[in-house]
């Protein structure tokens, strides 16, 4: 017999197998299921575990299945069959995050040859380039907390919790994960996370596996152009390959390949650039976000969320907000418990901030990004593109990052506290940050528009109705938040996965639009390169 079962003990006896068997028993016993506590024919294996802090005594909720008398199930172990690539079908993909891994894993179940090409470096050198940016204040445009071996997710808090449950089977790319090397957690938790310090090892053993298995990985490699036959009848012109560039040396080759995977990022605007130039029909403006990072004492948010206790059993504290103002929504994006805000500015004269955590989620802060939805008709009149009106989003992003850097000094960003924010004045001091650049003391009002600035003024009041605490004295808000998602999406067709106006081309990712996170650009990578697979005949 299999029985699943939901138990809820208090923090403290979770590593009590005893009583967690006891409880078991119990429960199953309530559902008119007969054994015994202390039988060996009764085996569990915990399936989902989460915290329940809605009241004052705080809750693990722990979901077993249980086999009585059955031998269990080795899913949690379960990874695809790959395949070594035999070269006669090639699938260049252009990035290296989420939807690129996960798209060039699989294409190897049928044995087709991935061909992965990645602007930024590996990860050992990548890691030099990301401290250049707080030591120095350079940015390397192409090697930076966006760009670079596995993108934007090797370097962040690596969180892999998504409500894209109808994209497709979320437990398998966490299953990958752990193949690889990530903490059997990832399983289990409610919101599971891999942690900062742990995923460059993971993105190169799985980028070691790719190589194994024949596929062909070309960092520090930027796609200039897409080789296509203009001279083609159709309404949408066919891709057959990419031109690319080596950005240390200058060295210029073609890929050929029977179908590209677009998996670029949020962050590629020379690539939107590119496809409007090819085909501006191909581009659409969508919804995107802007703000800043709110960041406090991790102590404060432990205490308001585990009502008052500091939580020693139960990690670093999460919460989520969300809020209408004005017509719009403002809400928590990422956050990062015991985490600490990054730079992510992938220009020179650009700040971009971000938040990241190790896998201990122990450092002295915790931060999320707080940001107000905005809509391509809120882009004001005078930032407008030259090339499609669709990019116009790109064109206003652009324009907050530079001004964001005007107000800030290099890479130290300007920041408030959310007490003088809300009374408009520039505070007089500044609370310790995780931001390692540094940060200075400017009216955030200087670095963000009245629409964004006012919708989060009265978002932080709204809050701290319902997160008493929220809005304290050590609050700190660090501009500017910008990277949330895309303003531009690129279209593609429902039933091929193509993009509407160049054949052969899969956008897939956030970069072109359709994830947000981890998990959903991972999923999305491999329902785009299914399509690939369906596509050839395969």
């Amino acid at each position: 017999m299999i029985a699943d079962i939901t138990i809820t003990i208090s923090p403290d006896k979770e590593k009590d197998e005893h009583f967690i068997r006891q409880e078991i028993s119990r429960e199953l016993t309530s559902k008119g299921i007969k054994t015994k506590a202390d039988t060996s024919v009764m085996t569990y294996i915990l399936s989902k575990k989460s915290v329940d802090a809605r009241r004052r005594m705080v809750k693990l909720v722990l979901r077993y299945k249980v086999y009585i008398g059955e031998k269990p199930e080795d899913s949690q172990n379960s990874v695809p069959q790959w395949k070594h690539a035999d070269g006669t079908k090639k699938v260049i993909i252009i990035g290296s995050g989420p939807a690129g891994l996960f798209g060039a894993f699989t294409l190897l179940e049928h044995g087709i040859q991935p061909i992965i090409i990645e602007r930024g470096s590996a990860t050992g050198q990548r890691r030099k380039d990301i401290a250049a940016i707080s030591i120095k204040g350079t940015v390397d445009k192409d090697s930076n907390y966006c760009f670079g071996e596995g993108g934007a997710g090797t370097f962040s808090d690596g969180k892999l919790y998504t409500r894209s449950n109808k994209r497709g089977d979320i437990s398998s790319i966490l299953r990958i994960f752990a193949h690889f090397g990530a903490d059997k957690k990832i399983l289990t938790d409610a919101h599971p996370h891999i942690g900062t310090d742990k995923l460059p090892a993971i993105i190169n053993a799985m980028n070691t596996k790719l190589t194994e298995l024949g596929a062909e990985l070309y960092f520090d490699t930027r796609c200039t152009d897409f080789i296509t036959d203009v001279a083609c009848s159709t309404a949408s012109i066919p891709v057959k390959g990419v031109k690319t560039k080596n950005t240390k040396t200058g060295e210029e080759k073609e890929f050929m390949a029977d179908a590209v995977l677009l998996a670029t990022g949020h962050s590629a605007t020379d690539i939107y650039e590119m496809i409007a130039r090819i085909a501006p029909a191909a581009l659409e403006a969508k919804t995107f976000a802007v703000g800043v990072r709110v960041e406090h004492s991790r102590n404060i948010i432990d205490e308001i969320q585990y009502h008052g206790k500091r939580g020693e059993h139960l990690g670093a504290a999460e919460y989520r907000l969300t809020s209408q103002q004005n017509g719009r929504g403002v809400y928590s994006f990422c956050m990062c418990p015991g985490g600490f805000v990054v730079p992510s500015a992938t220009g020179p004269e650009e700040i971009v901030v971000n938040g990241m955590s190790a896998a201990g989620r122990n450092s002295q802060w915790s931060n999320a990004a707080f940001v107000v939805e905005t809509r391509p008709e809120d882009i004001p009149a005078e930032f407008t593109s030259p090339i499609t009106p669709a990019l116009n989003g790109l064109v206003w992003r652009t324009y907050i990052e530079r001004n964001t850097f005007k107000c800030g000094n290099g890479q130290q960003a300007p920041a408030q506290r959310m007490q003088d924010f809300i009374e408009e004045k520039i505070s007089e001091t500044l609370p310790k940050t995780s931001y390692t650049p540094g940060i200075v003391s400017r009216d955030l009002r200087e670095c963000l528009p009245p629409q964004i600035t006012e919708r989060l003024a009265s978002a932080f009041n709204y809050f701290n109705r319902s997160m008493k605490g929220f809005l304290c004295p050590e609050a700190l808000l660090i501009a500017s938040e910008t990277r949330t998602s895309t303003p531009v999406r690129i279209l593609r067709n429902k039933d091929t996965g193509e993009c509407t106006a160049i054949r052969n081309l899969y956008p897939a990712g956030e970069g072109s639009g359709y994830a947000g996170g981890i998990v959903s650009s991972a999923m999305d990578g491999v329902n785009e390169c299914k399509m690939i697979i369906s596509n050839l005949g395969l």
